[in-house]
């Protein structure tokens, strides 16, 4: 049976991030066939005499008018070895925020750079965001390595760089490979290339389909956001009152111990209901409806938890953002907090620290932050909220920041301090 590996593409634009994905996809047989002929066809259009793979990804209007990725692109494939499931983010700075949300579950990420332009702003920046988001495996793609004539030197010196700045990142060696490719050709994607006799890794498939897949970070004690609180008062089931969800972490079974967050009320699961009947246990991923023992209130929003290895309550976070929003971020502004299915109302207190992707340096005590920065900040909330280190629980260490005005999403959180640079 094949495992699952979930995996991002990052880069700056033009890096050829869709070109690279449609390879993939045309490469391993993925495409169908009124797919393809749609490609062809729009090609054509373009006044091109090959298809453009990047079509197979950019499937918005916009999208293919303006020849960059907007927004994330999720494709699913497979091999006999394993099944992928990818998120193609975009490469504009505009789109940062996208970045953030396709990177958020990956397992391993591909970062391209353009074998001209090597190392650029762009490339640091996302570089940071996947450490940010504790992304534990990336790929440098040196694509369009063909328009430097396939040059060993130029490979390496991009290679060692990106070395570099990895592992001020907090990569430890053997986490960061680096493959020269060519997208639009296809040298070293699915099939080595005989351009690069000097390149003695893996092609990019053959790496993804054979890198270590991490344990599931979503594994742990029980973590279990009521999102719908079911009483239907019908003859048949008059006293019914189950908690509906999906187990964001752990497993969870009849007779379990749990407490319900943040009151802190401890109980047993009496049973676990699905549509198709009720299930012995149940894991991560899996929508269920929990029955529990005592007749407790339990409402939309509450965390029920695992008894022996709770989350902490607290009304002050101390959490690392990456602010998404044009407006700048300053102390004392009022915002909103979105932890699982609660949302609370907060104040922001002190700004800590910003830190530069570019220089990998801190700035104590900045005055704002600014679009696409990191910071360390406190947010001081209305209601105690359960939550968990990041490092520890991603799901419960997550969280984002609302306008309360517009309801727009104004910052992705994570509580305590992924970055190693970061730490205090």
């Amino acid at each position: 049976m094949s495992d699952l590996l979930r995996l991002a593409t990052a880069g700056s634009v033009d890096d050829g991030k869709s070109t690279l994905v449609g390879r993939l996809l045309y490469d391993t047989k993925s495409v169908l066939a009124d797919q393809l002929d749609a490609v062809h066809r729009a090609s054509v259009d373009k006044g091109l005499s090959t298809p453009d793979l990047s079509l197979l990804v950019d499937g918005l209007r916009s999208e293919r008018e303006q020849g960059i990725t907007i927004d994330v692109a999720y494709r699913y494939f497979a091999t006999p070895t394993r099944t992928f499931v990818l998120a193609d983010t975009p490469g504009h700075v505009q789109y940062t925020r996208n970045t953030v949300t396709g990177a958020s579950t990956a397992q391993l990420a591909v970062l391209l750079v353009d074998a001209r332009k090597g190392v650029v702003e762009q490339t640091r920046r996302h570089a940071a965001v996947l450490a940010l988001l504790a992304v534990p495996r990336l790929v440098l793609a040196v694509n369009k390595i063909d328009l430097v004539n396939y040059d060993q030197e130029t490979f390496e010196v991009i290679a060692k760089e990106f070395a570099t700045h990895a592992a001020a990142l907090g990569y430890p060696t053997g986490s960061v490979l680096t493959i020269p490719v060519s997208a639009l050709r296809g040298d070293n994607v699915v099939d080595s290339s005989a351009n690069t006799p000097w390149y003695a890794g893996p092609t990019l498939l053959e790496h993804l389909e054979t890198v270590p897949v991490e344990p599931d970070p979503h594994e742990g004690p029980l973590r279990f956001p009521v999102q719908y609180v079911i009483r239907p008062r019908t003859d048949e089931h008059p006293d019914y009152r189950g908690y509906a969800g999906q187990i964001a972490a752990g497993s969870v079974r009849p007779g379990d111990e749990v407490v319900v967050l943040p009151a802190g009320v401890r109980t047993r699961v009496e049973r676990i209901d699905t549509p198709d009947g009720s299930l012995s246990e149940a894991t991560a991923g899996r929508s269920v409806t929990l029955l529990l023992a005592d007749d407790i209130d339990v409402s939309r929003g509450d965390l029920v938890a695992g008894a022996a290895d709770p989350p902490v309550i607290t009304d002050e976070l101390d959490a690392t953002l990456a602010w998404l929003a044009d407006k700048p971020l300053r102390a004392g502004a009022r915002v909103l907090v979105k932890h699982g299915a609660r949302t609370v109302q907060a104040i922001v207190g002190e700004l800590r620290t910003r830190f530069d992707e570019q220089k990998l340096s801190t700035t104590d005590a900045p005055e704002s932050l600014e679009l696409n920065e990191i910071g360390q900040v406190t947010l001081r909330t209305a209601e105690p909220v359960p939550v968990d280190d990041y490092r520890t629980h991603g799901r419960t260490g997550a969280f984002l920041v609302i306008d309360p005005g517009d309801g727009t999403t104004l910052a992705a959180g994570l509580v305590g301090a992924p970055l190693p640079l970061l730490e205090r």
